[in-house]
């Protein structure tokens, strides 16, 4: 899947923020974070569809250390990421999340691909390094 893809925070992340600068909430990050695909805008509040099925399964992610670019901070993905070859038909991939866990878990962030794509058995999807652009503005 091509071009850059912006990605925004969601509520749970912006409130777990919050609570952890200004509250001093506790907070755990979590050890990885994975992509997930979806079909339809998972949106700030989580609640779209997840693509399963087909041997589809999330991919972990890794991110750069953030650099600070024009009073933003921003990061992307420091190599390739690829999904396990679709066993079968999974449909149309629109939107990304980035989630802290393989299953289940919180979405931190999410965004819509530039180029939704049809995925078919035998299909490999991959962003590569530096697509995947967190912009803290």
């Amino acid at each position: 899947m091509a071009d850059e893809i912006l990605l925004s925070k969601s509520n749970y992340w912006k409130t777990a923020c919050l609570n952890a600068a200004l509250r001093n909430t506790p907070f755990t990050p979590p050890s990885k974070v994975y992509i997930a695909l979806y079909t339809s805008d998972p949106t700030d509040a989580d609640t779209g569809q997840e693509i399963t099925g087909g041997g589809y399964a999330r991919a972990e992610v890794i991110f750069s250390a953030p650099t600070i670019v024009s009073r933003r901070a921003v990061t992307s993905n420091t190599a390739d990421v690829a999904f396990p070859v679709a066993t079968g038909d999974q449909g149309i991939a629109s939107f990304v999340g980035i989630r802290d866990a393989a299953t289940g878990g919180k979405l931190l962030y999410h965004g819509a691909v530039k180029k939704p794509r049809t995925i078919l058995e035998n299909d490999l999807i991959r962003f590569l390094a530096g697509q995947l652009v967190i912009d803290e503005g």
